[in-house]
């Protein structure tokens, strides 16, 4: 085990996977600056207190939700980083009022969901799915009659049009790749500047229903917000060409699935495709679209590619690099909330003043090197689980400074004295010049809470 010129041993902040297990891709990144635990929790009620009290960043997928109470049990958490594009699962407005930078990783599945969308797509058109499972049934197709009644619904593609509802970094892949297939491309969005349409060469339509009018496919790559929930509805469904397709492979709550299911056995819609649901995962067998024709569901995987989930795991773990080593939130690259959180100093200083020192500016203690779970390099790989902590140390074969809880004075920013809150730049509380050894947890009602009022519209047209 490795140790500081004056013989302490090195202390590192914790970095807790909140929901998962395999941290292999992350070790590398994170392992000379953190201490990576996993908690393979679904709860908050799960996560072992030593997590909730020491962990300064959290990584986490869709399987556990942050809601206000949930942040309030953490009391040095600083950064979240969801491994996806969205932030749906954790309450941003409440970090944003706790000073806790939440930051998500787009961008990493753009060639994975405009293939799928595509696919999706030429399976409407040419009806794939459907002569596949014909010719798996071993039925015979002989001659053009068979063939026409086997492949009915069949369409040729070139000069339809495709419109495309949202045109980000997925919207605009998918665009380029249906130009190729010989698509008309229109699309909708309102949040983008003149002239996209002339440098793409594609249609731009004016207002949703203008798309709906002149489209013979219709996909959605929009976020899901307040303002579109249900978009494609009973009402906007009639506004449709009669016999159009339906693409969704953005967000379930963009199409209401009873209205659609009546489309679909009424005729009025011809075919859909869905990836995603407005509850998931989605059964198949319950639900509006349960006995709908002509329709295909994938389980939400249409980003997934070996690819796509390495680059995804990176990206997270880099952003956690950056908080540790830089400054929070102005060095993080995806932070959903920078605009509601005051520029912060270092979240770990790396100055030469000592392991303890070192972490007594950065507002946490964190667990030793010495405290060694998987041997996956220094620091440790911790797995947290009720009664694992206990049993971990005793069986390490180096000794734990003693009283590990006390390594420091106070473990967070908020209870730091007033000479050093000050030296780090940050606002002079009154009650801690007149207390400033008096803990306070850092969830509490007198938290200072940011002048942000709402979380910044980045957050709500965030790429899909």
């Amino acid at each position: 085990m490795s140790r500081n010129v004056n013989g302490s041993i090195p202390c590192r902040p914790l970095v807790a996977l909140l929901d998962g297990r395999d941290c292999a891709v992350e070790m590398p990144i994170l392992k000379d600056v953190a201490t990576v635990a996993f908690c393979d929790a679904q709860s908050t009620q799960e996560i072992h207190d030593r997590v909730l009290g020491e962990a300064v960043a959290a990584l986490l997928w869709d399987g556990i939700t942050l809601s206000r109470e949930d942040l309030m049990k953490f009391k040095a958490l600083k950064l979240i980083v969801r491994i996806g594009n969205d932030t749906d699962n954790v309450d941003v407005r409440a970090a944003s009022e706790f000073g806790i930078a939440v930051c998500n990783a787009p961008g990493y599945d753009v060639d994975e969901v405009a293939d799928s969308t595509l696919s999706l797509i030429l399976n409407m058109y040419r009806r794939t799915l459907w002569l596949a499972k014909a010719f798996a049934e071993e039925r015979q197709i002989i001659g053009p009659e068979a063939t026409r009644e086997v492949a009915q619904g069949c369409s040729r593609i070139r000069g339809d049009t495709l419109g495309i509802v949202g045109l980000g970094r997925i919207g605009m892949a998918v665009a380029l790749r249906a130009k190729a297939f010989g698509f008309n491309v229109m699309f909708y969005d309102p949040y983008l500047p003149d002239g996209v349409d002339k440098a793409l060469n594609i249609s731009r339509a004016v207002t949703l229903q203008d798309l709906l009018f002149h489209a013979d496919c219709v996909t959605l790559h929009c976020p899901l917000t307040h303002h579109n929930q249900h978009m494609i509805n009973d009402y906007t469904i009639k506004q449709m060409r009669p016999g159009a397709f339906v693409i969704n492979v953005s967000r379930g709550g963009l199409i209401d699935e009873n209205a659609l299911a009546t489309a679909l056995k009424e005729g009025r819609i011809r075919g859909a495709a869905l990836d995603v649901f407005e509850i998931e995962p989605h059964n198949p067998l319950t639900g509006p679209l349960k006995d709908a024709p002509n329709l295909i569901c994938t389980p939400h995987c249409s980003w997934y590619s070996e690819s796509s989930c390495r680059e995804l795991r990176e990206m997270a773990a880099q952003e956690i690099r950056r908080g540790i080593t830089g400054r929070i939130p102005d060095d993080l690259k995806n932070c959903v909330n920078k605009d509601c959180l005051p520029a912060r100093m270092p979240l770990f200083p790396s100055a030469p003043i000592g392991s303890l020192g070192a972490a007594s500016l950065a507002g946490f203690h964190t667990l030793a090197d010495s405290i060694n779970g998987v041997n996956m390099g220094n620091p440790a790989f911790m797995p947290y689980a009720p009664g694992f902590l206990s049993a971990m140390v005793a069986q390490s074969p180096v000794s734990i400074p003693a009283p590990l809880p006390t390594m420091l004075e106070s473990p967070i920013v908020a209870n730091r004295p007033a000479s050093v809150a000050t030296s780090m730049g940050m606002k002079q509380m009154q009650h801690m010049a007149a207390q400033p050894n008096v803990p306070q947890h850092p969830r509490n009602s007198s938290t200072p809470k940011s002048n942000c009022s709402t979380v910044q519209d980045a957050v709500l047209s965030a790429e899909t």
